[in-house]
């Protein structure tokens, strides 16, 4: 890759911190973003800290990599931070939105990168350490005004001493102290409107915001609102929107920063939780700002039916609402317990109200023959549906090949759902009606032999805008997986296929009809015979039929699907 010579030489002028006095003074606005960018590239945390304190534009957008870009180093991220709440007191930084969404990533990746529980403990820290920054100044300016009060109030009682002589307690005494009474009172009406504005960035932003709210009242907004609204935000001088990570150790540093007002308004894009009970979770949703929030992924958390039936009418509170993921949240109800079926009904009704719900994710959730109810009450279709691990039945998959959601599907998961020939004719009609549309589709662990496989190619090679394509630990002979690779070269919209080992790669001793838990278990062949020549033939394959764009992998814990182009 080519870089820029714009990026060429900002890596230069950000490789020498020893020389940033002299240009940091004189440099465009227009450059200060691919100097920033060159900083992060090459971890220059000096150069980042000093950049941002300065920002000249009112946005800064730090997160959202592209495609082969690496993270930001830890280092650079935290220097980020400190710069922001240092540029809340430097009359040069305009700052006012800090956009850090998609800058987390995994712990402890190459690079040293900082992962999502660690962003968000700092960024929290942030928030409240600037609030409290912002506390400590107005009360030393408070102070330094009471001091100079004081020494008012001394100076006029010498004034009025030296005066009361010549003047009786009568109407001149009078007047007098009323004089000095109502400076005083002047003087501190002052000082509480200077304790209340403090700072040149936000005296400008509450006189805009005084400025756009009749223009806010013209347009239908409710006055009462408007004006709590002010209120709360009149001291915020930058929003900080991120991803957020809570679980245990996290909250309540969490719900300090979002329960905090200061100079740091904390807004979250979309937030993961794991591991917090019900009522705590309950807690979170009403202190998130309703009208950010894209989506909320739950994990590991001791949900129920009930406990998902109580949350369900907070998350409508969220009108951009748009993905939920429940992973592992044990709502399991095959067993006989009274108020189930009760609770389950709430649960549709509540996902009904989530209008603009485009992504549902559950897993592991143990749901059978409970879809159609879940399902039907969404307003509009769905267009990423994930159910792995949910126990489907073949009622299940004949609702959901019938159901509005089946033409308007771009990537579905039915990954761990046992597939057999009574659930056949569902899953066809069902990639029938997606095969415009759909993108992403993974059927892992479903128990695919050949002969199910081989009845359902036809169906598979229809989906013509198909892009990733899992088919790992099921059981396939060399035979079948051969069959599956000529039926993908032939898919040229396909970009990446995950296949399973094939049943010859194994040691004996497989049974017939292996689980996809005893494929992934089971030890392969440690003869490097065996998979040379499994990878010659699906090699050869590929290479008659001239693709080159076609990925394929049995690589079930490297592969990641999200590669696929878009």
């Amino acid at each position: 890759m080519v870089l820029p010579l714009v990026n060429l030489c900002a890596k230069e002028v950000v490789s020498d911190h020893s020389s940033s006095p002299g240009w940091l003074g004189c440099v465009p606005r227009e450059l200060y973003r691919p100097l920033l960018e060159a900083a992060f590239t090459n971890c220059r945390p000096l150069a980042v800290g000093e950049l941002v304190q300065r920002w000249p534009e009112r946005t800064l957008r730090a997160g959202g990599r592209r495609q082969g870009q690496s993270p930001p180093n830890r280092l650079c991220v935290q220097a980020l931070l400190l710069a922001v709440v240092r540029g809340l007191s430097d009359k040069r930084c305009v700052l006012q939105v800090l956009d850090l969404c998609g800058l987390q990533c995994e712990e402890g990746g190459v690079g040293d990168p900082m992962g999502g529980w660690s962003l968000t403990v700092a960024l929290c820290t942030m928030v409240v350490q600037a609030r409290a920054a912002a506390q400590r100044a107005l009360g030393r300016e408070g102070e330094q005004e009471r001091k100079r009060v004081l020494a008012m109030e001394r100076e006029r009682d010498v004034v009025k001493r030296e005066r009361g002589g010549g003047l009786e307690e009568g109407e001149g005494g009078g007047l007098l102290v009323e004089s000095v009474r109502k400076e005083k009172e002047e003087t501190l009406g002052c000082l509480r409107e200077d304790q209340q504005v403090k700072g040149v960035r936000r005296r400008m932003e509450m006189e805009r915001r005084k400025e756009s709210a009749p223009v806010a009242g013209l347009a239908g907004g409710k006055v009462g609102e408007g004006e709590a609204v002010s209120e709360v935000d009149s001291e915020v001088v930058v929003c900080v929107r991120a991803d957020l990570f809570v679980n245990a150790r996290s909250w309540e540093r969490v719900r300090a920063a979002l329960g905090t007002t200061g100079p740091l308004k904390l807004q979250c894009r979309y937030v993961r939780v794991e591991e917090l009970s019900v009522s705590s979770i309950g807690s979170l949703l009403d202190l998130l700002p309703r009208h950010v929030l894209l989506g909320v992924d739950i994990r590991y958390s001791c949900l129920g039916v009930a406990g998902l039936a109580l949350l369900l009418p907070k998350l409508s509170m969220f009108p951009m609402l748009s993905s939920l993921r429940l992973h592992y949240c044990n709502l399991d109800i095959r067993r006989d317990m009274a108020g189930q079926e009760g609770a389950m009904k709430d649960i549709s009704q509540g996902l009904g109200k989530l209008s603009q719900l485009r992504r549902l994710s559950l897993t592991a959730l143990r749901l059978p023959g409970h879809l159609r109810m879940l399902l039907s009450s969404f307003p509009q279709p769905l267009e990423v549906l994930e159910l792995p691990y949910l126990s489907l039945t073949p009622a299940d998959l004949s609702y959901l090949s019938c159901s509005p959601h089946a033409s308007s599907l771009q990537q579905l998961d039915l990954s761990e759902n046992r597939l057999d020939e009574s659930a056949l004719p569902s899953v066809r009609r069902l990639l029938s009606q997606a095969s415009s549309c759909l993108m992403q589709l993974s059927l892992s662990g479903c128990g695919l032999t050949d002969g199910l496989l081989v009845a359902m190619l036809p169906s598979l090679s229809c989906c013509r805008g198909l892009k990733s394509l899992c088919l790992a630990l099921n059981p396939l002979s060399l035979a079948g997986l051969l069959d599956l690779v000529r039926m993908a070269v032939r898919m040229p919209s396909l970009r990446q296929l995950l296949y399973p080992n094939p049943l010859e790669d194994y040691q004996p001793g497989l049974p017939p009809m292996p689980s996809s838990a005893q494929l992934l278990d089971w030890p392969l062949d440690e003869l490097v015979e065996v998979h040379e020549a499994t990878s010659l033939q699906l090699d050869r394959v590929v290479m008659e039929s001239g693709r080159s764009d076609l990925f394929l992998t049995c690589d079930l814990l490297n592969y990641n699907k999200d590669l696929v182009e878009q």
